[in-house]
C-alpha cells in the first residue's frame, strides 16, 4: 500500500512537472500579433505597459473600442495617460471598468460589458504569465467570444525562467492558479 501511494504520487508529481514546463514554455510563444481586427480590445490592469500595448492596438485601428478592466476606482483616463505617458488617437474610445480586483472580476466585469455592446471579438491583453488564466477566465463564460490573445512582456520576467527565482516565482503561481481555474471550469460543466 505504501508503495502504491507513493507511486500515485510521484506520478502526480510528474505529470505537475511536465506541464508546468509546458506552461513556462508556451508563456514565453505568444506572439504580438497586429494583423487582425477585433470589435474591441479589453486590458486587464496590474502588469506594466498592459494599458499602454492596449492603446497601441488602438491606435493602430485594429479595434473601434478599448475597455480597461480592474482600473482603480478614483482613476479617470487623463490621469492614467499621464502616468502611463500614453497617447490616444481618441480619447472617447475608451472605457474604464472600476469593479474588478481580480482575473475571475476582470472576465465578468468585461464581459458585461461585452455582451451589453453586442461585441463578438476581442483583442485580450495582458501580461504573457497572465494570459493563459485570462482566456480561460473568459471562455468559461462566454463560449462563442472571439479572443486574440495579445502578450506583454515585461524585462523583468526572464524568458530563461530557471535562471531567476523571482521569475520562477511568479510562473510558478500563475501556473497553480491557471490549474485552479481548469479545475474549476471542468466541474462547473
Amino acid at each position: 500500500m505504501k508503495n502504491l501511494v507513493c507511486f500515485i504520487c510521484l506520478f502526480l508529481f510528474g505529470l505537475w512537472g511536465g506541464g508546468f514546463i509546458l506552461f513556462a514554455d508556451k508563456i514565453n510563444a505568444y506572439e504580438e500579433n497586429y494583423s487582425l481586427k477585433a470589435d474591441a480590445i479589453v486590458a486587464l490592469t496590474g502588469g506594466r505597459n498592459r494599458i499602454a500595448k492596449a492603446v497601441e492596438i488602438l491606435n493602430k485601428n485594429k479595434a473601434d473600442v478599448l475597455f480597461v478592466s480592474g482600473v482603480d476606482e478614483f482613476s479617470s483616463w487623463e490621469s492614467i495617460k499621464k502616468k502611463q505617458n500614453i497617447k490616444t488617437s481618441n480619447n472617447e474610445k475608451v472605457v474604464l471598468g472600476k469593479k474588478a480586483k481580480n482575473t475571475l472580476e476582470n472576465a465578468k466585469e468585461a464581459l458585461d460589458w461585452i455582451h451589453k455592446n453586442k461585441i463578438t471579438s476581442i483583442y485580450l491583453v495582458t501580461s504573457n504569465y497572465h494570459l493563459a488564466r485570462s482566456v480561460s477566465e473568459f471562455r468559461a463564460l462566454d463560449k462563442d467570444l472571439i479572443i486574440i490573445p495579445f502578450p506583454v512582456y515585461s524585462e523583468k520576467v526572464q524568458k530563461k525562467w530557471w535562471k531567476s527565482w523571482r521569475t520562477f516565482s511568479l510562473i510558478f503561481k500563475e501556473y497553480n492558479k491557471f490549474l485552479c481555474v481548469c479545475v474549476r471550469c471542468y466541474l462547473n460543466k
